[in-house]
């Protein structure tokens, strides 16, 4: 069963994971009072589906008003949005998703996954986020990295400091990044997840590290 993002950001809230501010709306007025609690001068408007690929289609766009706001929110709701992964059909987009708007300097890959073949939990990493990452992994697969988890150790310290590392991760963004990665697994066995997916996860100019985006399946 997959879920939603602003779902997936629920769940990953309850699990001390900090995300950006957001709110789910099914109308454009409710698009409008989620932007003004928000609070701001920009805002994200993201059309829920259960596809990747929304922002290429015109379903996640950066807005500067109130109006430009109910506007968009407005031309998603009740359409369908045709994304490279469920075409030629498309999905209705029944609700948006408004969030704050972060100052970003990197976006990274992560996700964490059920390895069939090992049958642990695999961490996947990469700097090359905001990317599709199957298009990374074919062209230049030494920019995604791998490590599996022990079942009865779980991630390990010197794991979260490879991958941290391996990212290029310093000072406030490196220990960000090493709390998040336990917090991650005990969400992904808690909520008996088959894949929880962060592209992209930013690195901000303040170097704080949060889920941009966030896809979550669960094993049902």
């Amino acid at each position: 069963m997959n879920l939603h993002e602003f779902q997936a950001k629920q769940i990953l809230r309850s699990g001390n994971i900090n995300t950006p501010r957001g709110l789910a709306a099914a109308s454009a007025e409710a698009a409008l009072e989620a932007a003004r609690e928000l609070g701001g001068d920009a805002w994200v408007v993201k059309a829920q589906i259960h596809a990747g690929g929304r922002g290429k289609a015109g379903g996640v766009k950066v807005v500067k008003s109130l109006d430009a706001v109910r506007t968009l929110a407005a031309s998603l709701l009740g359409q369908k949005l045709v994304t490279i992964q469920n075409a030629p059909d498309g999905q209705p987009v029944n609700q948006v998703l408004v969030e704050e708007t972060l100052p970003i300097a990197r976006e990274l890959y992560l996700s964490l996954l059920v390895d069939r073949e090992t049958e642990r939990v695999a961490i996947v990493a990469s700097a090359a986020g905001g990317m599709d990452i199957e298009e990374v992994a074919h062209a230049t697969p030494e920019k995604v990295l791998t490590e599996t988890c022990d079942p009865l150790l779980g991630v390990q310290d010197f794991q979260c400091r490879a991958l941290a590392f391996a990212l290029e991760l310093t000072g406030d963004a490196y220990k960000d990044f090493c709390r998040l990665l336990p917090a991650l697994y005990r969400v992904f066995l808690a909520n008996d997840l088959s894949l929880l997916e962060i592209n992209p996860l930013v690195v901000t100019t303040d170097n704080r590290v949060l889920p941009l985006d966030c896809k979550m399946s669960v094993d049902d």
